[in-house]
């Protein structure tokens, strides 16, 4: 016999559960307040507790502590109002399984949800998360925030939410919200995600909202917003931070309404699409800078999910391995213990963004000639430092130094640099070329990706040191906003020059 007991003030909300239960051969207990609740967990044990948020003498985050402590195997939904749905996230990160709101317009839905409870053992629901995030590369390792992390991204995937993903820049965010998709109601729909610190504003504008034909010069045909093109889908909003105060405006206005307009057009659209923002970026900082916008940011922030930095989940670094070894077909690969005591020990400002184009780097230097990753396969800044040491030369080439540093001078001090960079970049792309190995095609276009971004990095300090770190001077000598430059400085300052 399924027991389930219903906490709640609302004597309807009550008689309705009650009488809705009972019909499906359930025994109910029902409880109108905190005192009460505590008599009902005295007694026999609850497969099943449906808790309000909100009780004259108690709230239901106090209930959900005791009934853990008392019947830690009881499975437990939130009732909630949809003005509190942020205070029922928070319950299920203290443990709840789910949570409904009130009123429950969709009987269908609540019995679907009540017959989940009761039904699916835990460990397969765990099991199935594990699965989805194995699918898209989001790998958690044995990190305990991490898999708690991942437990909550996968219960709000099913809801039609807004999530905003923070962490630092490496750390897997689009990842992170792709196996939202895929957990998703949605899953069969489109995923598309856009950088807005990639973009101007006048592009990024035409990105997100289309345009119509001859809407401005160079508008040849129309064209279709990302808002249109993920219709029922999920849309990824990364560097959300980077949005101008005008595309802000017009982000809010979509979220609130669900309607937008074509740039050149008055005819209004309509988009059902599910959005998942991001940031490196701390946005509460942003707004009480003035740099965001704080109603932006609550329609952003109905869930938010933060990554941990490589950094801190240093104990995953061999399971992240493991993953990558087998992505690649390289399963028969090892790392040798002094190769892994020196990549446990660095700090990864990169993040796992870093360490795939290490790993990458090393299993190509090492094809054909050992299946043992050694030290001397990994980058000489990995080789030759400790943390500490590494911390010190990061102080010392820091861009934002170069910056402050009013006693610089007026010459290029990075030509040295981007010299030295540009001959080991050559050298390992010839070897490359004139290896009797084949090179997967991935690892030239990494390359070549990083060697855009680095010797995009050396023009712009140069820039900066030729204006005495004026930024928007620098950037109307590269032609480009200050906007852009900002941008590229957070993303580049981690650089291998």
């Amino acid at each position: 016999m399924t027991h389930v007991a219903i906490i709640d003030d609302e004597r309807e909300v009550c008689t309705f559960l009650e009488h809705f239960l009972t019909s499906k051969g359930f025994t109910v207990k029902v409880a109108y307040s905190g005192e009460q609740s505590d008599l009902l967990m005295d007694g026999p044990p609850f497969q099943l507790a449906m808790i309000d948020v909100k009780l004259p003498d108690t709230n239901g985050f106090a209930i959900l502590k005791k009934l853990k402590e008392k019947q830690p195997n009881c499975k437990v939904i939130i009732m909630t109002g949809f003005s509190t749905v942020k205070t029922a996230i928070e319950a299920i990160k203290l443990g709840a399984n789910d949570y409904i709101e009130k009123p429950f317009d969709d009987l269908d839905q609540l019995e679907a949800l009540i017959d989940e409870m009761i039904t699916h053992d835990a460990s397969i629901v765990q099991s199935e998360a594990n699965r989805l995030a194995g699918e898209v590369g989001f790998i958690t390792g044995q990190n305990e925030e991490m898999n708690h992390l991942l437990t909550i991204a996968y219960k709000i995937a099913k809801k039609n939410i807004n999530v905003l993903i923070q962490g630092e820049t490496g750390t897997g965010k689009e990842v992170l919200a792709k196996f939202i998709h895929q957990a998703s109601c949605r899953a069969d729909q489109t995923f598309i995600g856009v950088n807005c610190g990639a973009l101007s504003e006048s592009l990024l504008e035409s990105e997100l909202f289309g345009h119509e034909k001859g809407a401005f010069t160079g508008a040849t045909q129309l064209r279709k917003g990302l808002f249109e093109l993920a219709n029922s889908g999920t849309l990824f909003l990364d560097e959300i931070a980077e949005a101008s105060p005008a595309i802000q405006v017009k982000l809010l206005r979509v979220l609130e309404t669900r309607e937008f307009m074509r740039v050149g057009s008055e005819k209004v659209f309509r988009t059902n699409a599910r959005i998942v923002a991001a940031s490196h970026v701390n946005l509460d900082e942003a707004v009480r800078e003035k740099k965001f916008r704080q109603d932006l940011l609550y329609r952003l922030n109905v869930v938010k999910l933060e990554i941990l930095p490589l950094r801190k989940r240093i104990d995953d670094i061999s399971t992240l391995l493991s993953h990558f070894l087998e992505k690649y077909d390289a399963q028969h690969i090892t790392f040798t213990t002094e190769a892994m005591r020196l990549l446990e020990t660095y700090d990864w400002p990169g993040n796992i963004r870093e360490l795939v184009n290490v790993v990458t780097r090393a299993i190509t230097l090492s094809e054909g000639e050992t299946t043992q990753i050694t030290k001397d396969y990994l980058p000489c800044y990995i080789q030759n430092t400790n943390k500490k040491e590494y911390e010190e030369k990061e102080v010392k080439r820091s861009f934002s130094e170069s910056i402050i540093n009013h006693e610089k001078s007026r010459t290029n001090p990075y030509f040295s640099d981007l010299k030295k960079y540009l001959d080991n970049w050559n050298a390992e792309l010839l070897f490359y070329w004139q290896s009797d190995q084949a090179v997967p095609l991935e690892v030239i276009t990494e390359k070549i990706k990083e060697l855009e971004d680095v010797t995009g990095k050396a023009f712009i300090k140069k820039a900066l040191n030729s204006t005495l770190g004026n930024r928007k001077e620098a950037a109307d000598l590269l032609k480009i906003t200050p906007r852009q430059l900002r941008y590229l400085f957070k993303e580049k300052k981690h650089s291998p020059l």
